[in-house]
């Protein structure tokens, strides 16, 4: 059992007890009071995806030009998947094509990922981005995360035990595109008419077998060889590569005591692939503060560096808030929200959306930590978008937030 430091000493006085209280902190702001966060806006895909009726391309269009004027700097766009699994993702490209010829007009930067699965898919992008470049290389798309995305990032030590590759049992790509089209010596660097934006990809592996098998249709191992080629052709291009891995905190398949040492496997080989970044999915939300730190800690000593690592948290058991708290407390500075609470995976019976961004940045911001966001405008977006798909929108803090403008 993990045991937990007191954070609080008996006192018998009221008085002294409710002193001691106010005085705890946050360990992190309380060193760093000004600490900036960045937030990856992911609700026109993870959010969408799972919505039972087809959400119209001006919604999702909408929907991201709202976000966009919020302050967010990072926003989930789309998925390159195949439409016959996810339907929802079925018009990502004509995502792809709407923002890179209509660039929105935002004050910063605004990076746009797409969820790409396999080599069909990240053909089917580099010819959308290929399409809007102009014939001559121009210079490179602003990156908007911490740091340079091709700085050598810490090399990981190697964790205990490793195991032998699973055996091929794969026959079919549930992802795979229905057509594709060759991607030769494709430049993605930034169109002349979108000085503020970038395009980058993710890229998916799970941390456990089954959940593997039920997702991509094929072993940890065979998802690890099909990337491979991939992130080595968007490195080739500058283009920025995330790396999710799935059920890190508890898998609907094989329970919640998922291998944190398994996950730090996962997490060294994709960035010795070259991964720009490591986002460490809670996709059931079965995570729990005790193993959160459990996970986080066991990536340390891995060698992993918190600056490498994001966390995408599903308030399932209401724990995401408690679980972006320790993540925080633990040196993590990227964390995955969805607007209105929207979220939940095909793939993960009964698991609900993501962690609301009003909700997340409402806590982060009375931590004394920044975002860039407007919580007003997020708010108002969260109604909208909860409205427009005819659900109840899940997000506390941005009901709260409408109640008090009223």
């Amino acid at each position: 059992m993990l045991a937990l430091r007191p954070r609080l000493r008996i006192i018998h006085s009221p008085s002294s007890l409710f002193e001691v209280v106010c005085q705890r902190s946050l360990t992190t702001t309380a060193h760093r009071a000004a600490e900036h966060v960045r937030i990856v806006e992911v609700g026109p895909r993870d959010g969408l995806q799972n919505e039972k009726s087809t959400v119209p391309l001006d919604i999702k269009l909408e929907l991201i030009k709202r976000l966009g004027s919020t302050g967010v700097r990072d926003i989930e766009a789309g998925a390159f998947v195949s439409p016959k699994w996810v339907p929802q993702m079925a018009n990502s490209s004509q995502i792809l094509e709407h923002l890179l010829s209509q660039p929105l007009a935002a004050n910063d930067p605004i990076a746009y990922s797409f969820l790409i699965p396999n080599l069909k898919g990240f053909e089917k992008f580099l010819s959308i981005t290929q399409a809007s470049q102009p014939t001559e290389q121009t210079e490179e798309a602003p990156i908007t995360s911490p740091g340079n995305p091709n700085e050598p990032l810490t090399p990981p030590a190697t964790p205990p035990s490793e195991e032998e590759p699973a055996s091929n049992t794969s026959t079919q790509d549930p992802n795979d595109m229905p057509s594709s089209t060759p991607g030769v010596n494709r430049s993605t660097s930034k169109p002349s008419s979108a000085p503020h934006q970038s395009t980058e990809i993710s890229i998916f592996a799970a941390a456990t077998e089954a959940f593997s098998k039920a997702n991509t249709n094929c072993t940890m191992a065979q998802s690890i060889e099909r990337f491979s080629p991939l992130v080595s052709l968007a490195k080739a291009r500058n283009i920025r590569v995330r790396a999710y891995i799935s059920v890190a905190l508890g898998c609907p398949y094989e329970g919640p005591n998922v291998s944190p040492t398994k996950v730090a496997e996962l997490s060294r080989t994709f960035l010795e692939m070259g991964a720009d970044e490591i986002c460490l999915g809670d996709t059931t939300g079965m995570g729990t503060a005790p193993r959160t730190k459990q996970l986080l800690e066991t990536m340390a000593s891995c060698g992993i560096a918190s600056k490498d690592l994001a966390v995408h948290f599903h308030d399932t058991y209401g724990q995401a808030l408690v679980n972006s708290v320790v993540a925080l407390e633990h040196g993590i500075r990227v964390f995955d929200s969805s607007v209105a609470g929207l979220g939940g995976c095909p793939y993960s019976k009964g698991a609900t959306g993501n962690v609301a961004t009003e909700d997340l940045v409402y806590c982060l911001h009375s931590l004394g930590v920044q975002t860039g966001i407007n919580i007003e405008r997020m708010a108002e977006i969260g109604k909208w978008i909860s409205e427009k798909l005819g659900r109840g929108n899940d997000s506390r803090a941005g009901k709260a937030v409408l109640a008090n403008l009223q």
